[in-house]
This record gives C-alpha cells, sequence and structure tokens, in this order.
C-alpha cells in the first residue's frame, strides 16, 4: 500500500501537466470549429441590426391603393392616404415620415389594435403615436394632460377627443382659423355648436367673420379645456366674460357699456360671487352668473323680441328662476349694466346728483359749526385769562 502511494505521489505532477495540456488542446479545437451544443457556458449571441425604418415610398405602396379600408368591429377606417395632399400639408411640407409617428410600424403585419370598435381603435392608435406628437409639440401636449378630455380619456371613456379628432395628421394645413373652431368642436358637440351659430356670437363670426367675438376656444381654451361642469369654472364666468366687455377698445364700436363687471359686483348677486371666487372657489353658490341671464351659447342681442332680456317680460321670466313670487315691476331695479345718465335711469341720476352735493353741504357746514365754534370757545378763554 505505501509502494502505491508512493508511485502515485511521484506521479500527480506528471498527471497534472498532461491534464492541463489536453484542456489546452480542447480550448484551442473549439476556437476554431465553434461552440458545441453541449456546452455549458454559450458564447454571447452576435446582436442583430436593428430593421431600418420602412420609407414613406414602402408605406404608400399600399396605402395609396384606393378605398382601402380596415374593419373595426362594426365600423370601417380609411387607410388611403393621398400622397398629393400629404405633401401639402403642414407635416408633409416639413417632411415628418409615416415612421417618425407611426414609428411601432416597421415591419408587416402591423400590429394588432383593438379592433372591437372605432373609438377602441383610435384610442389604441392615439396611445402608440401620443410621444410622436409629445416629441414636436411638447408645450401643447403638456397643456392637454390637464385638460377635460385628457382627463376623461384616462377614466377609461374613449369618446373624449384625442389628437388627431381635432388636427387631422395626415392633411391639417394649420390649426384652424377664427371661423373654422366651431365645426371642429361639432365633431363632438354638434348641437351646442348648432346652438352656438345662431346666437349672437356665432352668427357675428360666421356671416360676418367680424374679428371681435368669441369662439368656441376664447371661452374655454385650446389645449388646456377646464371641464365646464365644475364649480370653478361657475364661479370665474363673471372674470370670463369680463375679458371682452370691459375693453373699450371692442365694446365702443357696439355702444356696450365697459362698466359690466363693475356694476355686477357691485350689486348683491356679484358681490356674492366674486367673494366666492377669491376665497372658497370650490364652494358652489346659488347666486346668478352672467350666463343665468344671458345664456351660454345661446346667447341673444339684449334687445331681441323673443329672448333679449332688455324687454321687461323677458327678464321676469329670467328673474322668475330664482325668485318665483317676482311680480312684473320686479325687473325694474335693475339697471342693465349701465350707470345712471340723464338718457338711461334719469330718476337715479338726479337722486345721485342732488346727494352729491346734498351731502357735502351738510358735512361740510357741520365741520365749519365745530370748527368756529371751538375757536369761539377758545377766545372766550382766553379773555377770561386776562382779566
Amino acid at each position: 500500500m505505501r509502494g502505491l502511494m508512493q508511485l502515485n505521489t511521484r506521479a500527480r505532477p506528471h498527471l497534472l501537466l498532461w491534464s492541463v495540456g489536453l484542456a489546452l488542446l480542447v480550448a484551442a479545437f473549439a476556437s476554431f470549429t465553434g461552440p458545441s451544443t453541449g456546452s455549458v457556458t454559450a458564447a454571447p449571441a452576435p446582436q442583430t441590426a436593428s430593421a431600418p425604418r420602412p420609407s414613406d415610398d414602402e408605406c404608400l405602396a399600399c396605402h395609396s391603393q384606393p378605398n382601402m379600408l380596415l374593419s373595426v368591429g362594426e365600423d370601417k377606417i380609411l387607410l388611403t392616404i393621398d400622397k398629393a395632399a400629404f405633401e401639402e400639408s403642414v407635416h408633409g411640407k416639413e417632411q415628418v415620415a409615416c415612421a417618425d409617428c407611426h414609428a411601432d410600424m416597421d415591419g408587416f403585419p402591423h400590429p394588432d389594435y383593438a379592433k372591437d370598435g372605432l373609438r377602441e381603435f383610435n384610442y389604441s392608435l392615439y396611445k402608440a403615436t401620443q410621444s410622436a406628437c409629445q416629441s414636436c409639440h411638447e408645450e401643447e401636449a403638456s397643456n392637454a394632460m390637464s385638460g377635460v378630455h385628457e382627463l376623461t380619456l384616462e377614466t377609461g371613456n374613449h369618446n373624449a377627443a384625442m389628437c388627431a379628432d381635432c388636427h387631422n395628421p395626415h392633411y391639417a394645413e394649420s390649426a384652424a382659423g377664427r371661423e373654422e373652431v366651431p365645426d371642429v368642436c361639432a365633431r363632438c358637440h354638434s348641437d351646442i355648436a348648432a346652438t352656438y351659430k345662431e346666437s349672437v356670437h356665432g352668427a357675428a363670426l360666421l356671416d360676418e367673420n367680424n374679428p371681435d367675438v368669441p369662439n368656441c376656444i376664447i371661452c374655454h381654451g385650446n389645449h388646456n379645456i377646464t371641464d365646464p361642469r365644475t364649480v370653478e369654472f361657475r364661479n370665474n364666468i363673471p372674470l370670463l366674460c369680463a375679458r371682452c366687455h370691459t375693453d373699450a377698445s371692442i365694446m365702443d364700436k357696439y355702444g356696450i357699456s365697459t362698466n359690466v363687471l363693475n356694476t355686477y359686483v357691485a350689486d348683491y348677486h356679484g358681490t356674492t360671487v366674486t367673494l366666492f371666487e377669491q376665497t372658497s372657489p370650490e364652494l358652489p353658490t346659488n347666486k346668478p352668473v352672467c350666463t343665468d341671464c344671458h345664456g351660454t351659447h345661446d346667447i341673444s342681442k339684449t334687445d331681441n323680441p323673443q329672448t333679449g332680456i332688455a324687454l321687461k317680460e323677458n327678464l321676469l321670466g329670467k328673474c322668475q328662476r330664482c325668485h318665483p313670487d317676482a311680480t312684473a315691476n320686479f325687473p325694474d331695479a335693475w339697471m342693465s349694466h349701465y350707470d345712471a345718465s340723464p338718457e338711461k335711469y334719469p330718476l337715479v341720476y338726479y337722486v345721485n346728483l342732488f346727494y352729491k352735493f346734498f351731502i357735502p353741504a351738510v358735512i361740510g357746514g357741520m365741520l365749519v359749526f365745530v370748527i368756529t365754534d371751538i375757536t369761539r370757545r377758545a377766545i372766550n378763554r382766553g379773555k377770561g385769562g386776562a382779566h
């Protein structure tokens, strides 16, 4: 046994060298033949180059075909793109490529978006291209994130407007003109748009292209559209209307008083609403704001025989919404946002004029009496002291 152990000990260095040599030989052979399928540690696979983005011509090879339709639930969506019209659009002129927006469509077949309905399909496409819109239109996208449309989409209601509902990404030439805005909003808000077009503002905009009247986005905002159903929006309506109606450069053209905000704030209704707007804008008030008397989208001229509130009988109906016991003479207390003058409300004007002189005269007379009395007493005391 001891002899075997001694023999093994003497042979161990030779075996070790032989093992190392065998391992080096195997490694050298593997470097020429490549890794075997049974290797425990496989060599890293070569990285494949990313597929090149498809060119516009490749996209249009299919999408220029006429009447190219895709079924989405019970609806169909047109996938045909007019190349000439796209090149004349604002994106075409800026040489925005198809793959710049549709970055996920780098091969065929394309991603299978939700197809159980048109709105779900559009929403899936919107989410896929949203980052592309944000990369170029950063400010607008940031504003839209806090708007009522985006907040509604996030709740799962995909009927709210997305970018492409207002801005056609393939054919839009530029931002909609003032007179075109109501038609853009009408794609979703058709009833409201129809009412607005018949109002004094809408008729002046569409029939006369009047630059002084507001369209939808002047009151509601553009991308950062606030929810008009909120208490904060309602409490802010007097200031909203005052943007135009306190501007003399606009109102003087039409003979409209610019004192509307001051006269409103000075009465009980306006004082209360202003107090809420400044201290507790989230708390509702039952006091009327501009739209309660003048209407919202159906604002008419004040002298309109059917709806104008310059007529007492029309105004009475407005008052009776809050004051059901109001009689026929109730509206006489309202001066229609005008300051009293010899032409408008002369009785009030002359009463005010009387008090403008009477009150200073009375107070001034009392001051003169007090001053002379004090002076006379002082003189009398001086004489008494001398004696």
